[in-house]
């Protein structure tokens, strides 16, 4: 292995943007878990009983998904932003606050699971464009998954 490829065998060269790329992806997660994380706490009426726990089922993934990030950036030779004053600086999506109405919470949520999946189709192309298939697969497995739930959310939203 020479100076010029990773652990992995890919071009440091090439791998820069990706790395980039999967710690703003990273920030966008961190935002909308903690979005998804009140939805879970604040919503209030008749769907609690409903949304309460599809939130918590959500966040729960997020978070695994977080880590699985983190972890690429690391494989591919990086640092995994970790501050939330970085997140806030390299997010796509913007923090919602004290949202209550289990509609606008199940908003929020289509809008963050878009917003996320635009971003996971950019890496993966940036990915398959530097030969990096493992980040390009970790990526496109969230977007086919995400695609599902925002199917769903809609179908709640009628």
């Amino acid at each position: 292995m020479s100076n010029a490829t990773n652990q992995i065998g890919l071009e440091k060269a090439d791998m820069s943007e990706v790395i980039a790329q999967l710690n703003n992806l990273l920030s966008t997660y961190h935002v909308f878990y903690l979005n998804v994380r009140g939805y879970h706490w604040n919503v209030k009426g008749e769907h609690f009983f409903t949304l309460h726990p599809k939130f918590e089922e959500l966040y729960t993934a997020l978070q695994l998904q977080i880590d699985e990030i983190a972890e690429r950036i690391l494989t591919l030779g990086g640092t995994p932003l970790h501050a939330y004053s970085d997140f806030t600086q390299h997010t796509s999506i913007q923090e919602d606050k004290n949202v209550k109405d289990g509609n606008a919470c199940v908003k929020g949520v289509v809008t963050g699971l878009q917003a996320l999946i635009t971003e996971q189709r950019k890496v993966s192309t940036l990915a398959a464009d530097s030969e990096d298939q493992g980040t390009a697969d970790l990526v496109d497995a969230y977007v086919q998954e995400q695609e599902k739930l925002i199917w769903m959310y809609n179908a709640f939203l009628g």
